[in-house]
């Protein structure tokens, strides 16, 4: 069944996801109230996209993000590697006090009745920084990329972080590349800067 998309047949990568990087803290089915110990996952939105790809289906994906030079930004550098994820990174020095950081999302899974609970810490988040002429987009879509994706949750992290995405959509429709976004609304997010009237702009123009 044709998809009716013009898809390059060819290229350097398969797939580039441009997003923030995060960890989550998981303690399972125990509230965090009670709990002594958790797991740390590392996702993202657009992240995932070429996570999934890249382990699944053995595509050639990348990540556009913002990376901070700090031992939580080594572990997630390192979980991007290990999926076999190219990494195209604008780097941040932490001060060693208050950031810029790496999101946190914390995740307890519930159990029975008591439903998940999901919040989160996104103070000084370095992906919130980011700003059009941050990353070389001639250097990201060198050789050919097929496809471009990137996210509701990364475009409601700043009032920049839209204009990265519509510099990035510009480049890759420009190289020939498909393009994609997910209409993932997060209402916590969006209410920090603007509420759902600001996310309808927003994404109206992306």
């Amino acid at each position: 069944m044709s998809s009716g998309l013009t898809i390059p047949a060819d290229g350097a990568l398969d797939l580039v996801s441009l997003g923030a990087l995060v960890h989550r803290l998981d303690p399972g089915i125990i509230p965090f109230r009670k709990a002594t110990e958790c797991r740390i996952h590392v996702s993202g939105g657009e992240f995932n996209v070429a996570a999934n790809l890249a382990d699944c289906f053995r595509m050639r994906t990348a990540v556009v993000s913002a990376m901070v030079d700090y031992p939580i930004g080594d572990l997630i550098a390192e979980r991007v590697r290990a999926m076999g994820v190219k990494p195209f990174y604008k780097r941040f020095k932490h001060n060693g006090v208050n950031g810029p950081n790496m999101a946190t999302v914390y995740s307890d899974r519930g159990q029975g009745v008591r439903a998940p609970v999901v919040f989160y810490n996104r103070s000084n988040e370095a992906a919130a920084q980011l700003k059009p002429g941050d990353f070389n987009w001639n250097e990201i879509l060198a050789g050919g990329v097929r496809w471009f994706h990137s996210g509701g949750i990364f475009a409601a992290l700043s009032e920049t972080t839209g204009e990265v995405i519509i510099e990035g959509m510009k480049a890759a429709r420009k190289s020939g590349a498909i393009v994609s976004f997910d209409l993932n609304f997060r209402e916590k997010l969006w209410n920090l800067w603007g509420g759902q009237k600001k996310a309808v702009d927003v994404v109206a123009r992306i």
